[in-house]
């Protein structure tokens, strides 16, 4: 296997299950605020929501970044 595939599929996986653990924990949460966009504001979704699954995407997206050394 590629390991970009590789790469893909791990990352989607322990994300998922990030996400998972993030649906379980939040199930007594009581504290709920929205989001305002620029159009838009969403419905009342619960504080620890919003921070965990803005992590998880920062996670996903961020595991796509590639530091590459040149040694001369």
């Amino acid at each position: 296997m590629s390991f970009l595939i590789k790469k893909l599929f791990f990352t989607s996986i322990f994300n998922s299950c990030l996400f998972l653990l993030l649906l379980i924990g939040i199930q007594n949460s009581s504290t709920k605020s929205k989001v305002n966009f620029l159009v838009e504001e969403t419905i009342a979704l619960p504080v620890s929501f919003i921070v965990g699954s803005s992590f998880i995407i920062g996670s996903f997206f961020g595991s796509f970044i590639s530091f590459k050394k040149n040694n001369e």
